[in-house]
C-alpha cells in the first residue's frame, strides 16, 4: 500500500462532504479526493435504471485515474441502487451509505421515525428491508424533497433560504397520519446533515434527527487500519464531472473541508 493513495468519496454534488468530514476527523493525514458528479446531478430525481448504469461506469474511470485504496460512495441513492453492482465491477473496499433507520429505531421513544430523503432514496425496496428488520415495531413515515438537495448545494455557496422552505420539508412526514407523534428523523440523504441546523430551527416538535456520517467514518477507519499514511496531510483533491465556474464562495466553501485543488473528469 503506498501512503500517497487517497480515500475516494463520490456524490451526485456537495452532499458527502458530512460524510468527508467525520473521516478527515478521525485520519487527519489521509489523502482525499471528492468527485462531485455535477454533470449527473440531481440523482433523487432520475430513474433507477439511469443511476445503476451511471454510477459504475464513473467509479471505474475514476478509479483507473485516482488508483484510491478504498472507494466511499457518500450517497443514499446511488448506494441503494448501484453499490451491489459496484463491488462486482471493482477490486477494492467499496463503503456505501444507507438510511440510518437501526439507530433511529433503537432511540425513538414514541416508535414513529421519519425518513427523509431523496425520492428516489425513499421508494426503495432497501428501505422496505431495513424498516422491517431493524423497525419493525415502529410507524416508519417516508418523504422524498428534491428541494432539501437544493439548498444545501446553494449554502455551501453562501445562498441562505427562507426558514419556510425547511418547515415544508418537514411537514411532508409530519403532516402525515401519526405523524403528529414523530420524534426522530432519518436523514437518509447526504445533502441534508449539511442543513440538520437549519432542519433543527424548523422543527415544531423537538425532532431528533440521525445520520450515517459518524459511523461511515469508524467503518473508514477500522478498513484503513494499519496502513501508511503520509507524514504531513496534503491538499484534497475535489473532482467534477462537468466543467463551471467556481464562486469565492463555493472555493472557501470547499477549502474549509480542505478541498483545495479542483479538477475534472
Amino acid at each position: 500500500m503506498d501512503a500517497a493513495q487517497p480515500i475516494l468519496f463520490f456524490d451526485s454534488g456537495v452532499g458527502g462532504l458530512s460524510v468527508l468530514a467525520p473521516t478527515r476527523r478521525l485520519l487527519p493525514a489521509a489523502p482525499l479526493v471528492y468527485v462531485a458528479d455535477n454533470g449527473g446531478f440531481p440523482y433523487g430525481t432520475k430513474t433507477e435504471a439511469e443511476i445503476a448504469a451511471r454510477v459504475p461506469a464513473l467509479l471505474g474511470r475514476l478509479v483507473e485515474r485516482y488508483r484510491p485504496r478504498l472507494v466511499v460512495i457518500a450517497c443514499n441513492t446511488a448506494s441503494t441502487i448501484a453499490l451491489a453492482a459496484v463491488r462486482s465491477a471493482l477490486d477494492l473496499p467499496i463503503v456505501g451509505t444507507v438510511p440510518a433507520i437501526k439507530p433511529a429505531a433503537a432511540m425513538s421513544k414514541t416508535r414513529v421515525i421519519g425518513v427523509l430523503g431523496t425520492d428516489a432514496t425513499v421508494r426503495q425496496p432497501y428501505v422496505d428491508r431495513l424498516s422491517a428488520e431493524f423497525a419493525s415495531d415502529c410507524l416508519v413515515l417516508r418523504h422524498g424533497s428534491a428541494r432539501l438537495v437544493e439548498l444545501a448545494e446553494a449554502k455551501l455557496r453562501g445562498v441562505a433560504a427562507d426558514p419556510a422552505e425547511y418547515r415544508a420539508a418537514l411537514e411532508g412526514l409530519i403532516s402525515q397520519p401519526g405523524g403528529d407523534r414523530m420524534d426522530t428523523v432519518v436523514l437518509a440523504c447526504t445533502h441534508f446533515p449539511l442543513v440538520e441546523d437549519e432542519l433543527r430551527a424548523a422543527s415544531p416538535q423537538g425532532l431528533h434527527f440521525m445520520h450515517g456520517g459518524d459511523g461511515i467514518a469508524r467503518r473508514v477507519q477500522f478498513l484503513t487500519e494499519g496502513q501508511p499514511w503520509p507524514a504531513v496531510a496534503q491538499p484534497g483533491i475535489i473532482v467534477f464531472t462537468r466543467r463551471i465556474d467556481i464562486p469565492p464562495a463555493l472555493k472557501q466553501g470547499l477549502g474549509g473541508y480542505g478541498l483545495d485543488q479542483i479538477d475534472y473528469l
